[in-house]
């Protein structure tokens, strides 16, 4: 028997979070999910046999998935060839960190209305990545770089900004696999991400946006670099 892409087995184990009566959205935000999480990058082909075999839904349920992933620019479909996890382009990223500058600043200006949890939940995040490099863990890393995001902007305690955070650091994961050594990509943004935790930590919220601001702009640099060295 022919050897299964590791994203499929990924989605069998995911299938005991379904039922019979799941929606295409619940689909839809479990493929979103394995995407945060690096197991699902650029250019893989997601064919809809093996797919739906491995999460038990119908075709149907899985096209409307798919078409939802489209929309939010996960997904593109290719005319005769099928769905592909889509590979971003230098626009892209430009436009990504456009939206991160507006979302994440305005998060940490609402730092001091927001609860000691939403603090706490981003420490906890920058503690992961501490804990996972010594182990070379640098997919974990990442995911937990991600969740620190994430968990700034939770500071607004907005659900409908939470939903728009969801899908921009689902397509940043996309960006992230054109870095080719993860572990000097993600290494120095553990210490950037402690400093700006501990601010927020010690209630200097205006440092820490400022600190936010640059950090912003030198990551998208770096990512901008990278696209354009594989344009070359």
């Amino acid at each position: 028997m022919a050897a299964t892409d590791p994203w499929v087995d990924l989605l069998a184990g995911d299938r005991s979070l379904l039922d019979r009566t799941s929606t295409a959205e619940r689909v839809a935000d479990l493929l979103r999910q394995r995407i945060i999480e690096g197991a699902l990058p650029p250019g893989t082909r997601l064919s809809e046999e093996s797919a739906g075999r491995a999460l038990s839904v119908s075709r149907n349920t899985l096209r409307e998935a798919f078409r939802l992933l489209v929309h939010e620019r996960l997904l593109v479909h290719e005319f005769h060839r099928g769905v592909f996890v889509r590979v971003l382009d230098a626009d892209d990223i430009v436009d990504l960190y456009r939206t991160r500058r507006v979302l994440e600043t305005s998060a940490i200006r609402y730092g001091p209305l927001a609860d000691t949890e939403r603090i706490a939940a981003i420490d906890a995040e920058v503690a992961i990545a501490e804990e996972a490099a010594p182990q070379e863990r640098w997919v974990d890393v990442g995911t937990a770089n991600i969740r620190f995001h994430q968990a700034v902007t939770g500071l607004l305690g907005s659900p409908r900004v939470d939903d728009i955070m969801r899908r921009v650091v689902a397509e940043l994961r996309l960006a992230f696999h054109v870095m080719a050594r993860p572990r000097e990509f993600h290494e120095p943004y553990i210490e950037l991400n402690r400093g700006i935790a501990d601010l927020l930590t010690k209630g200097e919220f205006t440092e820490a946006e400022r600190r936010m601001e640059s950090y912003l702009d030198i990551a998208e640099a770096q990512l901008l670099d990278a696209y354009r060295q594989i344009a070359r």
